[in-house]
C-alpha cells in the first residue's frame, strides 16, 4: 500500500463445512487418507472478495454503512468479530500477535496459539492480516508463519498484500530491470511463503495524465496467479494522497473493476476507504457517502455477481484489441472471438483509440466460452460489435440473469471504462 497508515478489513469465509452425506463419505473412504479430508477443510474463497484499505474503526454504523454499499469482507480487532457478524460481514483479523517474530517466542507463540483458538471458529472469520509490501528478505519469515497458521487453522486465509511493478530494488529486494526484479519478487514470494491467495496494489492515476505500468502489473499477477492455481486480488486507487495523484470518478472507478475482473481477478479492494489526509475515498470524516461511495456501491455488486460467474472457469488469455498497452497481449488477428468499434465520439475503429479488452474464459483453450468484454475508453460510451460463431448472451449482474443477444456479430452499447460479460451457446 506504500504506507504504514493502511488498515484492511476483510471478510470471514462463509466456511467449507461438509455436508453430513460427504462427511461419512469422507470417513468411509478414511482409507483415501487424511490428505483429503485435509483438503475439504482448506481455506477456499467463497464469495469472491470486496474490501478496501484504511477505514474507521467497526462501529455497527460503519459496518450497516459497508454491508448498504455491498463489501463484503471488512478489518476488525477481536473484539469487531461480533459486529461484523451482526451484519453479515466477513472480518480479516489484525492483531499484534499475527507477525513472524511470535513464532521465536515462547510465550509470544502461547499467545497466539491461544488466538487462533480464540477466533477459529468464530462465524465472521474469514482471514488474518500478516503483511503489507514486504520486501524478499521477509518471504522466509512470512512464509514459516503462513505454514504454522495453516497447520492450526486451515480455514481461514493468511493475507498478505504485495508491492506494485514501481516499486524500486531496495523495496522488492530483488535486482535487475523493472520487469525482472518484479518477475523475481512474485517468484520468490510463491516459493518461500506458498500463499493461498496473491494481493497487490497499483496506483496509475496522476494528475496529469496515466501510468503505464497498470496493465502490466495486471498480466504479471494474472500469470503468478495461474501458475500457481490460486486466485487473486487487486486493490485499487479511490483517493488521493499528494498532489501529483487525482481523485478518480465513477467511470475511472469502473474502468479498474472492470478491467480487473477481464484479468481474472477474484477479489477488488478500494484504497482509501476513508483516512486523514487522502481526499476522495468512499466516506467523509464524518462518515458522509461520498460520490465514489455511491458509485462503488453499484460496481460491488456488479464485482461480485461476475467474478462468481467466472469463478469455476479458467482465465484462458486478456487480448487487447486496438491500442496494445505495456504488458498487454495483442488480440490474434484469425482468434475466433472480435471486437470492432461501430460507434463513439469519434471515427475510432477497433484499431485506434483507447482500444477494447477482451478477457476470454473457459473450461479449456480449445472451447473459450465466456468473454469480459471491456471498453478502455473511461471517458466515452461507445458501441461495439463482438463476433464469434455461435448464439451470444450477455449476463445481468443485478437479477444474475443471461440473455440472449444474438448470433455471430452483435453489437452491444458499453459505458465509459465499462464492460460487459457475454458467453456462446
Amino acid at each position: 500500500m506504500g504506507n504504514a497508515i493502511r488498515v484492511i478489513w476483510a471478510g470471514r469465509a462463509l466456511g467449507s463445512r461438509l455436508t453430513a452425506g460427504v462427511a461419512v463419505a469422507l470417513v468411509w473412504i478414511g482409507l483415501a487418507g487424511p490428505s483429503l479430508a485435509e483438503d475439504a477443510s482448506r481455506w477456499r474463497i467463497g464469495k469472491p472478495i470486496v474490501t478496501y484499505w484504511a477505514g474507521p474503526p467497526l462501529t455497527d454504523a460503519v459496518a450497516a454503512q459497508l454491508a448498504e454499499g455491498g463489501w463484503n469482507l471488512v478489518w476488525a480487532s477481536e473484539r469487531d468479530l461480533d459486529t461484523a457478524a451482526r451484519h453479515g460481514l466477513r472480518a480479516q483479523l489484525q492483531h499484534p500477535l499475527l507477525h513472524p517474530d511470535s513464532l521465536d517466542d515462547p510465550q509470544r507463540r502461547s499467545e497466539l496459539d491461544a488466538l487462533v483458538d480464540r477466533v477459529k471458529n468464530h462465524p465472521a472469520l474469514y482471514s488474518y492480516f500478516l503483511r503489507d509490501e514486504p520486501s524478499a528478505k521477509d518471504f522466509p519469515g512470512l512464509g514459516r508463519l503462513v505454514a504454522y497458521l495453516r497447520e492450526r487453522d486451515p480455514a481461514h486465509l493468511a493475507y498478505i498484500n504485495l508491492f506494485p511493478t514501481y516499486a524500486s530494488n531496495a523495496q522488492l529486494g530483488t535486482e535487475g530491470d523493472q520487469v525482472t526484479a518484479y518477475r523475481e519478487h512474485l517468484r520468490l514470494y510463491m516459493e518461500i511463503v506458498k500463499p493461498d491467495l496473491v494481493s497487490y496494489d497499483h496506483y496509475q492515476f496522476r494528475a496529469n495524465g496515466d501510468g503505464d505500468q497498470y496493465f502490466l502489473n495486471l498480466a504479471m499477477i494474472r500469470e503468478t496467479a495461474l501458475r500457481a492455481d490460486v486466485p487473486f486480488l487487486n486493490i485499487v486507487q479511490a483517493c488521493s494522497w499528494t498532489p501529483s495523484m487525482r481523485v478518480p470518478n465513477g467511470d475511472e472507478l469502473r474502468y479498474l473493476v472492470d478491467t480487473s475482473l477481464a484479468y481474472g481477478a477474484q477479489g477488488i479492494s478500494y484504497y482509501v476507504y476513508c483516512w486523514p489526509n487522502h481526499v476522495g475515498g468512499m466516506a467523509g470524516p464524518d462518515g458522509t457517502p461520498t460520490p465514489l461511495y455511491h458509485a462503488a456501491k453499484v460496481l460491488n455488486r456488479r464485482f461480485e455477481a461476475v467474478a462468481e460467474e467466472l469463478q469455476p472457469l479458467k482465465s484462458l488469455a486478456a487480448y487487447h484489441a486496438g491500442k496494445v498497452p505495456l504488458g498487454g497481449t495483442a488480440l490474434p488477428d484469425h482468434y475466433p472471438i472480435q471486437i470492432r468499434t461501430i460507434s463513439g465520439t469519434s471515427q475510432e475503429t477497433a484499431e485506434d483509440g483507447e482500444g477494447w479488452l477482451l478477457g476470454i474464459f473457459g473450461e479449456n483453450a480449445e472451447t473459450p466460452t465466456h468473454v469480459m468484454a471491456v471498453n478502455l475508453d473511461y471517458r466515452t460510451a461507445r458501441t461495439a460489435e463482438v463476433r464469434g460463431s455461435g448464439i451470444w448472451e450477455t449476463f445481468d449482474p443485478e437479477g444474475r440473469t443471461w440473455k440472449e443477444a444474438g448470433p455471430n456479430a452483435v453489437p452491444l452499447d458499453f459505458p465509459p471504462g465499462g464492460g460487459l460479460l457475454l458467453r456462446r451457446k
